[in-house]
């Protein structure tokens, strides 16, 4: 059986629920220990036991059946581990994660980002890169998931117009989302997160290149990550983060770093994905009628209370995710429905001019 050193592990986040999926795994070697991967870059990941770290690589098995499903390893996982007779580390099994944040790629391939993350740091900078729309998809990104988000507002010190933005942020989202504004240098900042860094506990820290992502994980667990500036124009980031990483911090949490996210596209559907939108979800339920679209039609009780732009952004919201839904052939289908009345408006725009 596996060995599971329950109270050593604790502090890289092991919970009961996580050691009882450990333990139903398959009999191995004497020598399969649990380990959680804290670094992963393309086929090699690093894995730590609570004793120490090493390298190690997936057996083409596990990979095989991990591809089979449409999953991946990733940071945050928890894995069994074997050593060969040349004291090669191997990663034998995996255990089932209990959250696990993904997104889509631009070809439909899902793509893990994190495993058995209990909370989300979504950070965000108050200078150019503000985005109020692009947080509301991060927060439908992790709550589908069923992690817990927190918006992390950074660079509060140098934004000539942080009170404005902070202020727009806080109206726009929900009450139950934190919106916490901070100076990501700043020893304040670990009061500020405290009550999401109980011993046990794992955090990921999600956001675009340059908005200081590396500079709150080293404030917050005492790392020595690399930094960068950002392009003066756009505020635009330069990857200094290429791969993910798992951190413990001195008040017992487990943090994760993660490059800077390009492009985005939630791994759920429609209906998960519009919980997220809970004010939206609520004042639904009062529109006057059942089936009402929120474009305009009398006694619609969103389009009263709900910014324009938010209801915009859950529109589209909806609409990527219906289209992620369509099977090949739905496709094909709407592409030539639409394809058939666009020819169909040419014709008539010929035939007035005629």
């Amino acid at each position: 059986m596996i060995d599971i050193e329950f109270e050593t592990l604790q502090a890289l986040g092991l919970s009961p629920l996580i050691a009882s999926r450990a333990a139903q795994l398959g009999a191995h070697e004497p020598t399969s220990r649990l380990a959680r991967v804290i670094e992963s870059q393309r086929d090699c990941f690093t894995v730590h036991d609570g004793h120490a770290e090493r390298l190690a690589r997936a057996l083409p098995r596990l990979v095989q059946q991990l591809q089979a499903g449409a999953q991946a390893l990733t940071i945050g996982d928890w894995v069994s581990v074997q050593t060969d007779a040349h004291e090669q580390a191997w990663i034998a099994d995996r255990v089932d994660p209990v959250t696990q944040i993904a997104r889509r790629a631009n070809d439909g391939r899902r793509q893990p980002l994190a495993s058995n993350v209990d909370t989300a740091l979504l950070v965000m900078g108050l200078d150019a890169d503000f985005n109020a729309r692009r947080m509301e998809r991060y927060i439908a990104m992790v709550t589908a998931c069923g992690v817990t988000p927190v918006v992390v507002l950074t660079k509060r010190d140098i934004s000539p117009d942080a009170q404005a933005r902070i202020a727009e942020m806080s109206g726009r989202l929900p009450p139950t989302v934190p919106v916490l504004p901070v100076n990501g240098l700043s020893p304040e900042t670990c009061a500020d997160l405290d009550a999401w860094m109980r011993p046990g506990q794992t955090l990921v820290v999600l956001g675009s290149s340059g908005v200081g992502k590396s500079t709150l994980i080293n404030t917050l667990a005492g790392a020595a990550q690399a930094t960068g500036g950002v392009r003066m124009g756009d505020g635009r980031g330069r990857h200094t983060t290429t791969a993910r990483s798992l951190h413990r911090t001195a008040l017992g949490a487990c943090i994760i770093d993660t490059p800077g996210l390009r492009t985005f596209r939630p791994d759920a559907d429609a209906r998960t994905l519009a919980s997220s939108f809970d004010d939206i979800q609520s004042l639904a339920t009062h529109c006057r009628f059942r089936d009402c679209h929120h474009e305009g039609e009398p006694g619609c009780a969103v389009v009263a209370h709900v910014d324009p732009d938010r209801l915009d952004n859950y529109k589209k919201l909806m609409r990527d995710a219906q289209r992620g839904e369509l099977t090949a052939l739905e496709r094909i289908a709407l592409r030539g429905k639409w394809k058939a009345i666009g020819k169909a408006g040419s014709q008539r725009a010929r035939d007035k001019r005629s």
